[in-house]
């Protein structure tokens, strides 16, 4: 009888359950990330399925309300704004539709807010992103020394970050932790250096769309810029560093169109593409550029050969000549520029290698002292370097007085006379002083 009775019960509350409308939500909140940068702060919303949402400000005090459409938050908010300046607090509020999950941002002051979803990518799955954008703009790099005589600007670009890990190594690594270390000791050598400045595309774990990384070396008119990587591959043999400039003709390695998919591949991860028009339009002042193309993709081979050169001192090479690939980082034609992939993470052996400081630091000079090299030879006519009267060349195997007198366009009694020679005898690796043709 006590059997019946308990069948009878269940019965009931399954029909109960059938004919009730659903009240619990299906989507969940399930993680939330927040990424402080210069210029904005990110936030991403982990989700278990597509997001249905929408979003509004509120002022006095300013606020930014989001509300998740059938949703259940299942994240800790207390801690998440502790290392962010534009976020006060994350607090919940009382949705208008039930079984929706209503969250607050109050905010330091009014940001213009940019939000969109993303599709899963890689290690991700379905994410809302918010990005809280600086109403102010950034101030441009003051390029000048002493006498009005301007520094050599040096953009360095560390690759991926935040969002976007880039490549991940066998134990672990992420590829955006590597680039970001050899960036900064890259930019302390740099700036070491009188008559150079450096200027980070980032300087932190955020995320910085590839546009925005050439409006900020625009924007500060740098003379040159490096974008730091470190390769991958579906398979672990390959090692070594490379130097890429822009693609020139439409032969592609088979390397060359895998690191253009995984370009693209990062785009997903790091998020935004179109859908983010916070940057200014570069258009105008590309197509106007193009007239310098050329002579951007000569500067940028040239200096590809020097760091080329340098790097085969302290690493292996993969490719011992500058190879070409059509990567966004690279396509602005009115900056010169280069991207190193300073070694394959995928290869257990250089993934260990590129974790450690020393060997950073190795590459980091090695790419410094490329930059140099090429700077002292080729110094902008308003630069510092230029106004010191000489420029420097450091001896090649097969090269001669007369060849490089030539070269400068200079005489040889003019060399042998600024660098007290007796002869006309120079020495591989010799450092001569070039005085600069009028």
């Amino acid at each position: 009888m006590a059997g019946l009775k308990i069948r009878y019960l269940i019965l009931v509350v399954l029909l109960w359950m059938s004919l009730c409308p659903v009240s619990y939500a299906v989507n969940k909140i399930e993680g939330i990330r927040v990424w402080p940068a210069p210029e904005n702060t990110r936030i991403v919303f982990d989700l278990k399925q597509k997001p249905e949402y929408s979003y509004f400000s509120l002022s006095d005090p300013q606020r930014l309300v989001i509300d998740f459409k059938n949703s259940q938050n299942t994240v800790l908010l207390t801690t998440l704004a502790e290392k962010d300046k534009r976020i006060k607090r994350f607090r919940t509020s009382s949705a208008r539709k039930k079984g929706s999950t209503r969250l607050v941002l109050e905010l330091a002051q009014a940001y213009q807010p940019t939000v969109f979803p993303l599709a899963p990518a890689g290690q991700y799955g379905h994410r809302l992103v918010v990005d809280l954008h600086d109403k102010t703009g950034t101030q441009r790099v003051v390029k000048a020394v002493g006498d009005k005589k301007r520094d050599i600007i040096i953009g360095i670009d560390a690759g991926h970050g935040g969002e976007d890990p880039g490549s991940i190594g066998g134990y672990g690594t992420y590829e955006k932790q590597v680039t970001l270390a050899i960036a900064k000791r890259l930019q302390q050598l740099i700036n070491k250096e009188k008559g150079f400045k450096a200027v980070m595309t980032r300087s932190g774990d955020y995320y910085v769309h590839l546009n925005r990384r050439t409006h900020i070396a625009r924007q500060n008119q740098v003379d040159f810029l490096i974008s730091i990587h470190a390769d991958a591959f579906r398979t672990p043999q390959p090692n070594g560093a490379s130097v890429w400039v822009a693609l020139h003709s439409r032969v592609e390695s088979e390397l060359s169109r895998w690191l253009v998919n995984r370009e693209k591949n990062s785009e997903l991860l790091g998020g935004g593409g179109g859908v983010i028009k916070n940057t200014h339009d570069d258009n105008l002042a590309i197509t106007l550029a193009d007239m310098n193309k050329e002579h951007s993709l000569e500067v940028s081979l040239s200096m590809a050969s020097n760091v080329i050169s340098k790097l085969k001192k302290v690493t292996k090479l993969h490719k011992k000549t500058p190879q070409h690939a059509s990567l966004a980082v690279l396509k602005a034609s009115d900056i010169p520029s280069i991207l190193v992939e300073t070694g394959f993470i995928s290869n257990h052996k250089e993934e260990k290698n590129l974790k450690t400081a020393a060997f950073q630091q190795k590459l980091a000079r090695a790419i410094a002292n490329g930059v140099r090299q090429y700077f002292l030879e080729n110094p902008p006519k308003d630069s510092y370097l230029a106004s010191t009267g000489f420029t420097r060349h450091k001896v090649s195997s097969g090269e001669s007085l007369s060849l490089l007198a030539q070269r400068y366009r200079v005489s040889v009694g003019q060399l042998k006379s600024v660098n007290n020679l007796t002869s006309n005898v120079v020495r591989i690796g010799q450092t001569l002083k070039i005085p600069r043709a009028d």
